[in-house]
C-alpha cells in the first residue's frame, strides 16, 4: 500500500481553508491626542485635575463668604484649609481615575506628622536661626525686647504653629504634590521642578512690601524644596522645613515674611542697614544672605540624604 497517498476524508466535508488575517482596528486620529501608552496624557490630566481643584475652591469659598472671620488671622487659616482641602480633593480624585494610590503624589498617609516632618521642622528653624545670627553678628539685625507677655506670648505661639503647618500643607501639596508628580512623567523630575519652583516664586509677586530678590529667593527655596521631595520620597520634611522657617519669621523672630507682616509678634525686633543685605521690606527672604544659606543647607541636605527615594 502506497502510504504517500492521503486517504479520503470521513467527515464528508471538503477541508477548510485557513481562517484570512484580519488587521488590528486602526484607532481614531483624535485618541492619540487624549490617550497615549499610559492612558490619558499628561496635559489632559494636569487639566482635569486643575477642574477638580476649581470647583472644589468655588464650592469651599461660597460657604467661606457666608461664614466670614472678622478676625484677620482667623480668616487666612480658613482660606490656608480651603487650598489645601481643595487640592487634596481634586488628586483622590485623579488618583480614583488614574487607579493609582493617593499616597503616590508626595503626601502618604502613614508618614503623617512622623520623623521626616520633625527633622524638617528642625532643619527649618535652624537654617533660618543661622541666617538671622549672622545678620545679627553684621549689625543687621537686632532681637529688641519681648512685645508679648503671659498668656498672649503662648497662644500666638501656638496659633502660628497651626497656621503655618496648614500654610506649609497647602504651599507644598499644591506647588509640588500632584502637579509634580504629573508633570515629571512628561518632562521629567529635575525640569518639572524647575518650572514649579518659578511659578512658586511668581505667586509670590502680589504680597506686600515683595520685591524681584524676594521673588527670586522664594523661588530658590521651592526648588530646595524639591530636592527634599526627590531625597525623601515625600513631602512631609519639606512641609516641616517650610512651616517652622515661616513661624520663625513671624512669629519668633517677628521679621516680615516674604513681604507679609502679622500681628502677634514675639520680638520688637528691627533692621539696620543696607536693604540688599537685610531684606528690607521682605524681610530675610529679600536679603542676599539667603542664597549663601540656602546653597549651604543644599550641600548639607545632599550629604546627609545622598540616595533617591522619589518614584520614576
Amino acid at each position: 500500500m502506497d502510504e504517500s497517498k492521503q486517504a479520503p476524508s470521513t467527515s464528508g466535508q471538503p477541508p477548510q481553508p485557513p481562517p484570512a488575517f484580519e488587521p488590528p482596528p486602526v484607532p481614531h486620529p483624535l485618541r492619540a491626542v487624549f490617550i497615549g501608552p499610559d492612558g490619558l496624557r499628561v496635559p489632559w490630566r494636569l487639566l482635569l485635575y486643575l477642574a477638580f481643584a476649581f470647583v472644589f475652591v468655588s464650592l469651599l469659598g461660597t460657604v467661606h463668604h457666608f461664614w466670614h472671620p472678622r478676625n484677620r488671622l482667623w480668616d487666612g487659616l480658613i482660606a490656608e484649609l480651603q487650598i489645601f482641602t481643595s487640592a487634596v480633593a481634586a488628586a483622590f480624585l485623579m488618583a480614583r481615575l488614574e487607579k493609582r494610590p493617593f499616597d503616590a503624589y508626595g503626601l502618604p498617609r502613614r508618614e503623617a506628622f512622623r520623623k521626616p516632618f520633625w527633622i524638617g521642622i528642625a532643619w527649618g528653624v535652624g537654617s533660618l536661626s543661622v541666617l538671622m545670627l549672622v545678620m545679627r553678628a553684621g549689625g543687621l539685625f537686632y532681637f529688641g525686647g519681648l512685645a508679648l507677655h503671659g498668656t498672649r506670648m503662648v497662644k500666638f505661639a501656638v496659633f502660628y504653629a497651626l497656621f503655618f503647618v496648614l500654610v506649609g500643607l497647602a504651599e507644598e501639596f499644591v506647588s509640588r504634590g500632584y502637579i509634580q508628580f504629573t508633570l515629571a512623567q512628561g518632562i521629567g523630575f529635575w525640569p518639572a521642578a524647575a518650572l514649579l519652583s518659578a511659578l512658586f516664586g511668581a505667586t509670590h509677586v502680589n504680597n506686600p512690601g515683595e520685591t524681584p530678590t524676594g521673588i527670586l529667593g522664594a523661588a530658590v527655596i521651592g526648588f530646595f524644596f524639591c530636592l527634599t521631595l526627590r531625597r525623601t520620597g515625600n513631602l512631609w520634611f519639606a512641609i516641616g522645613f517650610h512651616a517652622s522657617w515661616d513661624w520663625g519669621e513671624t512669629y519668633f523672630y517677628s521679621v516680615p515674611d516674604s513681604g507679609g507682616v502679622w500681628p502677634g509678634h514675639l520680638l520688637q525686633s528691627s533692621f539696620q542697614g543696607p536693604t540688599w543685605l537685610t531684606g528690607g521690606s521682605v524681610g530675610p527672604e529679600g536679603s542676599a544672605l539667603l542664597f549663601v544659606v540656602i546653597a549651604l543647607t543644599w550641600v548639607v541636605f545632599d550629604r546627609a540624604y545622598p540616595e533617591v527615594k522619589y518614584p520614576e
